[in-house]
């Protein structure tokens, strides 16, 4: 036999037992592929007199109701637990705000200022560098005979969150003049020499000499182990720092693994804002060997906060194109 063709037949389409035409219509088809919603070729079609469905799984039924937003009261103290423990992440590895106790590090910081200390770049292996501002747990006893003033029950609470420090640590803030490695002197009124070069100080408060004339520590020469640094107040003549900590078991070095972090920023009060850059007269030839890969690292923060941010970006992004598409 030779092939079927298959197509449109127009009339009838054949004839019954008795003679009378079939239309094609009547006619249960012998083979071939049908729409399996096509009643009349045997799908699973609706039954007579049932409405036609339409596409899609239960599309037929009520639309849901969207839901209602939560009112701003509900979702407060949510917002408020999420504050709370990005505060005490941010406390923990990024960033700490501290309060200057005392007059110390005049003028360069004053007595309640607050600062902001990077926490997060002693992380990735960086060490204190000379010129920088540096706060660092009491080594041994450094604050013995000091009572510092209890604190109310908010800035207990401010303490908590890392937005004060807490009374208990018993932190001192100064300024890094050697690191390991480095010969730290002072004769007579000055100049503080480190490595034989002279520092100019102009941060020195006002009326201060660099080095101070007595017999208690004021006059020294010290070679600075590796894994301490030597550190003093900007307000030479009123902090007792390395110099005047000498006997301790240290010998006045601070040791690297004490130091919480550099201060980079006076955030409080405003009219005190501004940032703690280390002086130009520790860049000298000879004096600051700071390497690439240390440089590098005092950018750590920045670069991670900027990686940090991409995310958040892009999922705000998403979602304005999700509420556009709706």
């Amino acid at each position: 036999m030779g092939d079927v063709a298959v197509g449109a037949r127009s009339g009838h389409d054949g004839e019954d037992h008795r003679g009378h035409p079939v239309e094609a219509a009547d006619r249960a088809p012998d083979d071939g592929v049908t729409s399996g919603s096509d009643p009349a070729a045997g799908g699973d079609g609706p039954p007579p007199g049932e409405p036609p469905r339409t596409g899609g799984e239960g599309s037929g039924g009520p639309a849901p109701k969207a839901k209602k937003p939560r009112s701003f009261w509900k979702e407060l103290p949510i917002l408020i637990g999420i504050a709370l423990v990005l505060a005490l992440l941010i406390k923990t590895f990024l960033v700490q705000a501290f309060s200057i106790p005392s007059a110390s590090m005049e003028n360069t910081l004053r007595i309640g200022d607050r600062v902001l200390v990077d926490k997060l770049t002693p992380w990735f292996g960086s060490e204190p560098e000379r010129g920088e501002v540096v706060v660092f747990h009491d080594p041994d006893d450094w604050l013995a005979g000091e009572n510092p003033a209890e604190p109310n029950a908010f800035q207990t609470v401010l303490s908590w969150i890392g937005l004060m420090p807490s009374a208990e640590e018993k932190d001192l803030i100064k300024r890094v003049i050697g690191v390991g490695g480095d010969t730290v002197s002072c004769k007579g009124t000055g100049p503080l020499t480190v490595n034989g070069k002279a520092l100019n100080e102009p941060y020195v408060y006002p009326g201060n000499t660099p080095c101070s004339q007595d017999d208690q520590g004021g006059q020294f020469t010290v070679k600075v182990p590796k894994g301490f640094v030597w550190v003093m107040g900007d307000h030479r003549q009123n902090s007792r720092d390395s110099r005047y900590n000498q006997s301790d078991r240290n010998h006045g070095m601070v040791p690297v693994d004490q130091v919480v972090g550099r201060a980079i920023v006076k955030a409080w009060p405003i009219s005190h804002w501004g940032t703690l850059p280390v002086p130009d007269t520790f860049d000298q030839t000879g004096l600051n060997d700071r390497s690439a890969a240390s440089a590098a690292l005092t950018v750590a923060p920045q670069g991670l906060a900027l990686v940090g941010a991409v995310p958040v970006v892009l999922w705000r992004r998403r979602r304005a194109q999700d509420a556009e598409t709706r």
